[in-house]
């Protein structure tokens, strides 16, 4: 089964960008579509990309227009760009296919100032 490692978090002020990788460990050709999540403080997962095999997207509707989600076939890895954090999407980011897969250790997003 592919593993999924996710790196790219920090600490960033308000209005700061940070660009989280996912990297796997086996091929994601053959995986239709893979996504971005997060746990925030209080709250459950939640999915806030997705990206399909052909790179149609869709994006949790708080971060649409600020988070960018793309991915490397060729190279077994998948970003998501994010632009004017807001204190909001704190939380721990992780990767996985929508369909199938395991969670990862996730990584640590913290926007503050």
């Amino acid at each position: 089964q592919v593993q999924f490692v996710e790196s790219g978090g920090g600490l960033v002020q308000p209005g700061g960008s940070l660009r989280l990788s996912c990297a796997a460990s086996g091929n994601i050709r053959s995986i239709d579509t893979m996504g971005w999540y997060r746990q925030t403080p209080g709250k459950q997962r939640e999915a806030v990309a997705f990206i399909t095999g052909s790179d149609s997207t869709t994006y949790l509707n708080s971060v649409k227009g600020r988070f960018t989600i793309s991915r490397d076939n060729a190279n077994d890895i998948m970003y998501l760009q994010m632009n004017s954090l807001k204190p909001e999407d704190t939380g721990v980011y992780y990767c996985k296919p929508f369909v199938g897969g395991s969670w990862g250790q996730g990584t640590q997003v913290t926007v503050s100032s």
